[in-house]
C-alpha cells in the first residue's frame, strides 16, 4: 500500500469512509427531517459571537428533538443497519428507532452511537508503539528515516529511531504512515441490531435529543409620537432567530418551537422553552408560524418545510407587523433608587438618604386584542426605534428584555433616562423614639422640567424603613402599588419646578 501523509487529511477521510464494513442499509429520505426546538437562553443575553459559524456548539443554551423517516430494506431476520448524518452532539441516551411499517414485528436488539472521529491527532495515536516513516526537509535536501513513534501532542512528535537515538519532530512533521488505522469513522453514526420478521422495505422512524441548538425572539418596534407628551404609538414586528452548531444539517425540516418554562433533568439547571407568540390563525399566513396550547406551554408551529445548515443562524418571521398599538410614556422618578428594606426597623438617620437624579423613561402598552395585539409575546428583546423626519430615517432610542407575556397583560419597556428632566431627593426632617417604637421621616422630591412642553413624572418612593407605616401629610395625591411602594404623580410645567414633599410615620 502506498505509504500515507499527514499533509492528506481530506483524502485519508474520503479513503477511511470507503474502508468502512459495508454494512449500511439501502435507505431514502421519506418524511425528511422534524425538529422541536427548546431554549435556555435569557431573553438578549446570548452573544454575538455563538450567532457566527464554527462556534462551539457546547456553549449553545438550547437543545431539540430531532425526528427523521428514511425507507430501509431489511431482510427477515437480524439486520445491521448503520445510519449517518446524526448530529454530533447527539445525546444517545435519548435515540429512538421504530419501524412504522411493521412495529409489532420489528425490534431493536443492540444499539450503539459510533463517534471516533478521524483527526490528524487520533491517526497519530493509534501509531503510538508502532513503525512509521518520516521526510524532513533540511534546506535544499530531505531526510528520510523511519522509527517507532512513542508520543503524539499538539506541540509535536516523540521518535525512537532505528538508529537507537531519541529525535522530537515538529507537529506537521512530513509523517508517512503505512496504512490506514482502523477504528475511525468521518461522520457519528447510530448502529443498531435490528430484527425484522418481514423482509422488505420498511418506512422507520430515528428521534433524538442534541444540544448545540436554540431559539429566541428579538421584536424590532417603532414609536410615533402621539396627540400629547404622554401618548404615543407602536408598529411592532418580531422575528425568530434559530443557531444551530449540533454537527449536523436538517434540510427541508419540519419546525416546532416550544415557548414556556419546561423542566429538564440535567446538571446544567433550569431550562426554560423558546418564545411564545400567538396571532389569532385567521390573521396568519399559511406559511407562517402557528400557535396553539400545548400542555402548559405554547407550541408553535411553521407551515412551511425550512433548512438548518449546521454552523449557521437563520432568522425568520414570528408574525406579521402590527400597525398603530396605542401606547403610553412614562416618566418615572426613583430617588432612592437601590435602598433595600432591613429586616428589623431601619432607624439610622442616614440609611436611603443618598438621592438620584436621572428620571427613567418607559413606554408601556397593554397585550389586548382592542390595543391591535391580543397575542401571546415570547421572552425575547424588543428595540425601538424612531423616526428621524428630517432625512427619514429610522434611529435606535432604547431597548429592554420582556418574560413570556399572556394575553391582556400590561407591558413595561425601560428605554433609558431623561434628557432634559432631572430630580432631586433629600430628607427634610427625621425622629425617631425607640421607647414608643415610633419614627417620622419627612421627604422632599423636587423635579426640574427643562421642556418646552408640560410633562408628568411619575415619583415612586419605597418605604423601606418599616413594613407598618402610614403617610400622615402630602402635597400631592398618591397610589400604593404594595405593601412598601407608593407612587406620586406630579405635574410639572414647562421650563418649570415642582415639589413634592410628605411626610410617613413607621411603627413597629
Amino acid at each position: 500500500m502506498k505509504p500515507l501523509t499527514i499533509s492528506s487529511i481530506s483524502m485519508i477521510s474520503a479513503a477511511v469512509l470507503a474502508a468502512l464494513p459495508q454494512i449500511t442499509i439501502a435507505q431514502t429520505s421519506t418524511g425528511g427531517n422534524a425538529l422541536t426546538i427548546y431554549s435556555s437562553a435569557r431573553p438578549g443575553a446570548v452573544p454575538p459571537e455563538l450567532y457566527r459559524s464554527g462556534g462551539n456548539g457546547q456553549a449553545v443554551p438550547g437543545y431539540a428533538v430531532v425526528r427523521q423517516q428514511r425507507d430501509l430494506s431489511f431482510n427477515r431476520g437480524r439486520n445491521t443497519v448503520r445510519f449517518t448524518d446524526v448530529a454530533a452532539l447527539i445525546d444517545s441516551t435519548t435515540v429512538s428507532f421504530q419501524s412504522l411499517t411493521d412495529p409489532t414485528g420489528t425490534s431493536v436488539i443492540e444499539q450503539n452511537f459510533q463517534f471516533d472521529l478521524v483527526s490528524v491527532q487520533k491517526m497519530m495515536e493509534k501509531y503510538i508503539d508502532r513503525r512509521i516513516s518520516v521526510d524532513q526537509v533540511r534546506g535544499n535536501s530531505t531526510e528520510s528515516f523511519s522509527g517507532t513513534l512513542l508520543s503524539t501532542s499538539d506541540s509535536g512528535l516523540v521518535l525512537k529511531r532505528d538508529d537507537g537515538g531519541i529525535q522530537t519532530l515538529p507537529h506537521n512533521a512530513g509523517v508517512r504512515l503505512p496504512e490506514l488505522p482502523g477504528g475511525l469513522i468521518t461522520k457519528p453514526a447510530l448502529v443498531w441490531d435490528v430484527n425484522a420478521n418481514r423482509a422488505g422495505t420498511h418506512n422507520t422512524q430515528v428521534s433524538y435529543q442534541t444540544t448545540g441548538i436554540t431559539w429566541w425572539t428579538d421584536y424590532n418596534v417603532t414609536h410615533q409620537e402621539g396627540t400629547n407628551a404622554n401618548s404615543c404609538k407602536l408598529d411592532v414586528a418580531a422575528w425568530v432567530s434559530i443557531i444551530n452548531q449540533s454537527g449536523a444539517s436538517y434540510p427541508d425540516a419540519k419546525l416546532k418551537l416550544v415557548a414556556g418554562d419546561v423542566q429538564r433533568a440535567q446538571p446544567q439547571g433550569r431550562v426554560y422553552a423558546a418564545p411564545q407568540r400567538a396571532v389569532m390563525a385567521s390573521e396568519m399566513s399559511a406559511k407562517g408560524f402557528e400557535e396553539k396550547e400545548f400542555f402548559e406551554y405554547h407550541l408553535y408551529t411553521l407551515g412551511r418545510p425550512t433548512t438548518l445548515p449546521d454552523n449557521s443562524t437563520k432568522q425568520i418571521e414570528l408574525f406579521p407587523a402590527v400597525r398603530a398599538v396605542p401606547c403610553e410614556k412614562n416618566l418615572v422618578y426613583t430617588g432612592a433608587a437601590g435602598i433595600r428594606p432591613y429586616g428589623s426597623p431601619a432607624t439610622d438617620r442616614n440609611y436611603g438618604v443618598q438621592s438620584n437624579k436621572k428620571v427613567d423613561v418607559y413606554l408601556s402598552f397593554k397585550n389586548a386584542k382592542e390595543q391591535n395585539m391580543g397575542m401571546p409575546l415570547p421572552a425575547g428583546r424588543i428595540r425601538v426605534s424612531k423616526l428621524d423626519e428630517t432625512d427619514k430615517t429610522l434611529e435606535f432610542i432604547g431597548e429592554d428584555v420582556i418574560d413570556h407575556t399572556p394575553r391582556n397583560e400590561q407591558l413595561l419597556i425601560k428605554l433609558g433616562s431623561a434628557f432634559d428632566v432631572v430630580g432631586e431627593r433629600r430628607q427634610v426632617n427625621f425622629t425617631v423614639d425607640t421607647s414608643r417604637k415610633t419614627m417620622t421621616e419627612e421627604i422632599e422630591v423636587k423635579l426640574r422640567n427643562q421642556k418646552k412642553e408640560a410633562v408628568t413624572v411619575i415619583v415612586k418612593e419605597n418605604l423601606y424603613r418599616w413594613s407598618n407605616w402610614q403617610i400622615t401629610t402630602r402635597s400631592h395625591d398618591y397610589r400604593k402599588d404594595d405593601a412598601r411602594t407608593v407612587t406620586f404623580p406630579v405635574k410639572i410645567a414647562a421650563e418649570a419646578e415642582a415639589a413634592l414633599r410628605y411626610s410617613v410615620t413607621y411603627t413597629w
